[in-house]
């Protein structure tokens, strides 16, 4: 049973200590963190762009602050919560995990993060900018 356990929980462990260094480490002050490439060389957000900003107010109960900074990062937090739940059950009933996409659902995460991209980047969409 232990040796079942032992990815998701390595996984939540790896993901609890970037986000308690991230909660320690205040990415609002300049120097702890590099800056985005693409933000810096064109002005342009990623769909990245204030994803460790986010990360910071989540950890500290932050929620609006999380999702004005990065709606898209908070909905794979939250992702990420949910498949983590599903894959430690799955393991606890010594049960394999397969999850599989086909290209439409890579193409419609591209589709998601481009469309993310474009409008936080427009006038109208500056709510979604960090």
């Amino acid at each position: 049973m232990h040796r079942r356990l032992a990815p998701p929980l390595a996984a939540l462990a790896a993901v609890a200590g970037a986000f308690a260094y991230v909660g320690a480490v205040d990415p609002n002050e300049p120097g702890h963190y590099p800056v985005c490439p693409l933000l810096q060389l064109t002005g342009i957000y990623c769909p990245g762009c204030g994803g460790l900003r986010s990360a910071h107010a989540f950890v500290h109960g932050e929620l609006g602050t999380a999702v004005g900074a990065n709606a898209l990062a908070v909905a794979g937090y939250l992702l990420f919560a949910v498949l983590w739940v599903f894959w430690l059950v799955r393991a606890v009933r010594a049960k394999p995990v397969r999850i599989t996409l086909g290209p439409a659902w890579w193409w419609g995460l591209g589709a998601v993060l481009a469309v993310f991209t474009v409008v936080r980047n427009l006038p109208f969409g500056s709510g979604l900018a960090p």
